[in-house]
């Protein structure tokens, strides 16, 4: 799967994957000259790349294809993407980006995990509450409007100040225009303030669950087989939207006709969706932060959380009275394990010396054009004196996951600086009443392991001469520190201690509970990282936006921007490529499939259900998955495939190994998108699902 965010979902880890440089060393270890591609092709919609079209693939393409295409693809609520493959609302999406809201419409003995469910007839097609897509209808290039305002600042923070108020009156303006009346309005900010568009959204809340395959096909593989090709992975989903009227949506004007034949080495091929964020433009310096402390810090602690929740889960599995909470934790558990290993690839990208030249070749080559720019340098300094502070922006900031004693100390902290500050009286009640949460659903054991953790990590993590964990210990050892806290605090002796602390404000004056004290060091010490990364965050994002424009004097302005989550279309080719000593077929078939089944003893996560034991030989020499080099990213995931006739020939849902540092760096030469096979997809509908009435609805 390719999504970052961690409400997506990737099916639970229960192998151990060889190093990923290890795996890549073969393509990661090439030596390539730096190139304007390194930035990427996820072109947006309002400046698409029509002379390259035609230069690359003799495509004579006018703005009325890219507004079909614009108009046929879809967000799929906040996470993923989709689009529409019928006249009648039909949408198609991934299993993974369905899988979590699709199963809160089970009933009774259901389990769709299990079983998959297929809506027989239009009446029993099950709408989930609150689901939603959203329709690209209006696009403009606002950039003139809000770069003037911008001009007239005097200072950096009031540059941001007039960005904001600018954006505001625009679409302020924009809701009264024609066309625009009763659209979401988004405005987005390209190139670190360099340009800027505003996006007009149709949104569509009654959706609707048409069939979805079972875990077993959605995440065939699993964890091992994720990030990685040949692929064996029927990752879709079928949906519809419906009218205010409670009728099937009209989508006839724009749609993706299905081609389940319609690709082959060499075709040119477009990924029409909403890619959700890459940073290509950061400089040396920055990556070199990520490498040192970002995410290096986030991969310790996103492993560690899903160890313990695998733990919790293992203990869990089996009890029928817990089956629901089984797939609550299933879910966290696969969001980090796959957060978790697409962060090891970009790791191991900022780790690859021959991406990092390309990196630093580039960049000498712009900063030697700029005549002598000090841009790069004083952003890098920048980047230096926030170095102390990583390690407290990373791993102190207020979040379940990290515990709820944390939690109760953020809280702790703001409820003491009310009571010294003589506060609101009604914000010391919320802050009471949210410390009164905390502290009854506290429970100890699973608390004391949570902060063990913590410590741990930031033990490991704390930068050279920082004291903050010598200052909260006071001479004790850390497990000494964590029975001190849970048996002498009165913050945590039940209620009517609690109550009787917090009433008192010489509790606050002159702090001796020992959550309290512990409260003051760490929260403060956050508060002191988050004031340093705040009060420059000004000055850098000029910085970038400078340094963007540096590298739009030397290369050109058609550049794509960075991933926004917003709409855009990335074009490539279905292509091979050298891998492990041989070579990659573009497409896979279910032969592979079984073959992988069999090959692993037909055990998780590479078992079959029932039905699928005796396949047809039409379903088994179908096409399942297939290869090409579109470049995409994490939001991507339900992103339509079509070719030049704007037919869509697959559906996106994962990149190879090699593509994960295309967080920073796109890489051509090996990055591959994998999608699953337009006719993989009919094979499956018509073999396995006997879904008639859709196959007649995709190939009327």
């Amino acid at each position: 799967m390719i999504q970052l965010e961690l409400n997506d979902m990737n099916y639970l880890r229960v192998l151990v994957c060889l190093p990923l440089l290890l795996l890549c060393s073969i393509g990661w270890s090439q030596e390539k000259e730096a190139s304007p591609f390194d930035y990427g092709r996820m072109w947006t919609f309002e400046a698409p790349p029509v002379d390259w079209f035609k230069e690359a693939y003799g495509m004579e393409v006018d703005q009325a294809w890219f507004d079909d295409v614009r108009k046929s693809s879809l967000k799929f609520a906040s996470w993923c993407s989709a689009s529409f493959v019928s006249p009648d609302g039909l949408i198609m999406t991934n299993h993974h980006c369905s899988r979590d809201v699709a199963i809160t419409v089970q009933s009774g003995d259901e389990n769709f995990d299990n079983d998959g469910f297929y809506a027989t007839t239009l009446g029993e097609e099950r709408r989930v509450p609150e689901l939603f897509v959203e329709q690209l209808i209006m696009v403009d290039d606002i950039s003139e409007t809000v770069l003037k305002a911008k001009k007239s600042a005097k200072s950096d923070a009031a540059a941001l100040e007039r960005e904001k108020d600018a954006l505001k009156e625009i679409e302020l303006e924009y809701a009264k225009k024609a066309g625009w009346e009763g659209l979401r309005l988004q405005t987005v900010s390209f190139y670190s303030g360099g340009k800027y568009s505003i996006y007009g959204y149709k949104k569509y809340d009654d959706i609707r669950l048409v069939l979805i395959p079972e875990n077993d096909l959605g995440f065939f593989g699993g964890d091992p087989d994720n990030f990685t090709y040949p692929r064996y992975n029927l990752d879709c989903t079928f949906w519809r939207a419906y009218d205010t009227a409670g009728k099937p949506l009209d989508t006839s004007d724009h749609y993706y006709e299905f081609n389940i034949d319609g690709v082959e080495e060499g075709t040119p091929v477009f990924v029409i969706g909403n890619p959700g964020r890459t940073e290509r433009y950061r400089t040396v310096a920055q990556l070199e932060y990520d490498r040192d402390y970002r995410f290096k810090h986030l991969l310790q602690w996103l492993t560690n959380r899903r160890d313990m929740m695998l733990e919790e889960y293992n203990m869990m599995s089996g009890q029928t009275a817990k089956v629901r909470e089984a797939q609550e934790l299933l879910s966290s558990i696969n969001n980090l394990s796959n957060s978790i290993k697409a962060y090891e690839g970009i790791m191991g990208g900022l780790k690859n010396k021959a991406f990092m030249k390309r990196k630093s070749d580039m960049e000498e080559k712009i900063m030697k054009a700029s005549q002598g720019s000090d841009h790069w340098s004083d952003l890098k300094n920048e980047y230096e004196k926030l170095r102390p502070h990583a390690w407290a922006i990373n791993l102190l900031g207020p979040t379940p996951l990290r515990g709820n004693a944390l939690l109760l100390m953020h809280e702790i902290s703001k409820y003491s600086s009310l009571m010294t500050d003589d506060g609101d009286s009604e914000e010391v009640k919320v802050a009471k009443d949210n410390i009164t949460e905390l502290t009854s659903k506290l429970e100890r054991s699973k608390e004391e392991k949570m902060l063990s953790m913590l410590l741990g990590e930031l033990k490991d993590n704390l930068y050279p001469g920082d004291n903050t964990l010598t200052r909260m210990y006071d001479g004790k050892t850390a497990s000494g520190f964590i029975s001190d806290l849970f048996d002498n605090s009165d913050i945590l002796k039940g209620s009517k201690s609690l109550n009787k602390f917090l009433d008192k404000k010489k509790n606050f004056s002159k702090p001796k509970d020992p959550l309290l004290k512990a409260a003051n060091i760490l929260v403060n010490r956050y508060k002191e990282a988050s004031s340093a990364f705040s009060s420059s965050s000004p000055y850098r994002k000029s910085l970038e936006g400078k340094i963007a424009n540096q590298a739009f004097n030397v290369l050109g302005t058609s550049l794509p921007p960075d991933a926004t989550f917003t709409l855009r279309i990335s074009d490539g080719l279905v292509k091979s490529y050298d891998y492990n000593g041989t070579k990659a077929p573009v497409i896979t078939t279910y032969f592979g499939l079984y073959d992988r089944h069999y090959s692993n003893n037909q055990a998780f996560p590479w078992g079959l259900p029932d039905r699928w034991k005796d396949p047809s030989m039409e379903l088994m020499k179908s096409p399942l998955n297939f290869i090409s080099t579109n470049d995409i990213i994490g939001g991507n995931s339900g992103s339509a495939i079509i070719n030049q006739k704007g037919e869509a020939v697959g559906l996106i849902f994962d990149g190879n190994i090699e593509s994960l540092p295309g967080n920073f760096i796109f890489d051509e030469q090996y990055n591959r998108s994998v999608s699953v096979h337009a006719g993989g997809i009919y094979a499956a509908l018509k073999y396995i699902y006997k879904a008639d009435r859709i196959v007649k609805e995709l190939l009327p």
